[in-house]
């Protein structure tokens, strides 16, 4: 086995937490600490041992980390930290509004090229494997459609911007694919989907003391990048309700594409995916890509990336010699 990759978390939400956990089931890897915007002392990490540190205190382990793992989130969080971060560390985030991410990767890339640092973006399932996928699809099959249903499952990221609505106490939100849409695409018609046919976004909404429950799902449903080209359901409930009901945060869905490759002959290809904990394995594609980013660096590839950009190959502990042997 090759040196330990050293590995920091910013940012300690239920992502955070995933990655701790997908650390220790990787034995060349080692976690360095957590860094939190909370109080340390009042964050319990998932393993006793773990070391918990500010935010502000990241500057001083610049030596220590090979490779720092942003969990923030997409709306507010990786905008700010992903350029001023990627300037001092390699870094690996998980941003997902995928309207913003050529933007998103400009502003990464500058910063981490300056410094001769390398930044990869917008890893996880969707974008990540999923992008992979479509990628593979298009130019498997040139003559062809491609199709992306989500759910049903909890969504991190239009969990995490519903609970940023002013008036909002909590809240989470379900993505719910059409399986009409499905059955169409599966069986190789290539049918023209609009995107409210293939899903619905339900949202489960707690109101913070005082709010108008009419603005408040006005801003939801008119949300851009996230929630007006859906059909949108808001549902109001108490706190109880959502500790009660909502705790579990299962996801998946389905990469299809659907072509010909003659006249006579319908194709499809599809990767599908069925998470009991969609933080938990967004947070084990994260912790692949780390030792991806930590083998890029050190051949001199700098700047912003993309799962795209990455051989295969980088992102496995094994040689290339026993990826021939085992698994080609």
């Amino acid at each position: 086995m090759g040196e330990t990759i050293r590995i920091g978390i910013a940012g300690y939400g239920n992502l955070g937490r995933g990655v701790e956990a997908a650390v220790e089931k990787n034995a060349d890897m080692q976690l360095t600490g957590i860094f939190t915007r909370r109080e340390p002392t009042d964050l319990v990490p998932l393993h006793p041992g773990t070391a918990v540190y500010a935010m502000s205190d990241l500057a001083a382990y610049e030596d220590d980390i090979d490779v720092l793992i942003l969990c923030g989130g997409s709306k507010e969080d990786l905008p700010a930290q992903g350029p001023v971060l990627a300037a001092r560390f390699n870094t690996v985030d998980s941003f997902d509004t995928h309207a913003r991410i050529p933007e998103y990767y400009d502003a990464v890339n500058g910063p981490a090229r300056a410094n001769r640092k390398t930044a990869l973006i917008s890893a996880g399932w969707d974008p990540g494997m999923f992008s992979i996928n479509r990628v593979y699809g298009e130019a498997l099959l040139p003559d062809g459609d491609t199709y992306t249903f989500w759910g049903r499952g909890l969504s991190q990221g239009h969990s995490d911007a519903v609970r940023r609505v002013p008036g909002v106490a909590g809240g989470v939100q379900y993505t719910i694919p059409s399986q009409t849409a499905i059955d169409k695409v599966r069986n190789g018609t290539r049918p023209q989907l609009e995107t409210r046919e293939k899903h619905v976004r339900e949202c489960f909404v707690v109101l913070a003391d005082g709010a108008d429950p009419a603005a408040v799902k006005e801003a939801i449903v008119t949300m851009p990048h996230y929630f007006d080209q859906y059909n949108t359901e808001v549902h109001f409930i108490t706190a109880e309700e959502l500790a009660r009901d909502h705790r579990a945060m299962p996801h998946g869905g389905f990469s299809i594409r659907s072509g010909n490759t003659s006249g006579e002959h319908a194709q499809v290809i599809e990767y599908g995916l069925t998470l009991e904990s969609n933080p938990e394995f967004t947070a084990s594609v994260l912790v692949a890509y780390a030792r991806a980013v930590s083998r890029l660096n050190k051949q001199g590839q700098f700047g912003a990336v993309t799962v795209l950009d990455v051989p295969p190959g980088l992102l496995s502990p094994k040689s290339a010699a026993e990826l021939r042997a085992e698994l080609l």
